[in-house]
């Protein structure tokens, strides 16, 4: 695999896992018991630390990286183990 597509690859891990974390470990002011702004939506964060979800979502993105490039190497899932509407079983009685 070339280096570009490690960090192509990664990326789009990392990317994928920012989204995915988004939800969790985030307060609302009432839950803090701060007080609330006038017009501030009830479900709005009370503080959103970016370079500590940043740093969640770089390992997770590794995490998943490592999955990924692992069965690149030794091939537990291959794309013919995904194709549901023609499984092998099925081409050998054909």
């Amino acid at each position: 695999m070339k280096f570009t597509s490690i960090i192509a690859i990664y990326f789009l891990c990392f990317a994928g896992s920012a989204f995915i974390l988004l939800p969790f470990g985030v307060k609302t002011t009432e839950e803090v018991g701060g007080e609330k702004v006038p017009g501030q939506a009830e479900s709005a964060p009370h503080r959103f630390d970016l370079k500590r979800h940043f740093l969640k979502a770089a390992i997770l993105g590794a995490i998943l990286f490592a999955i990924y490039y692992a069965n690149w190497t030794f091939g537990w899932v291959t794309p013919d183990d995904l194709d549901f509407y023609n499984p092998p079983e099925m081409q050998q009685n054909s």
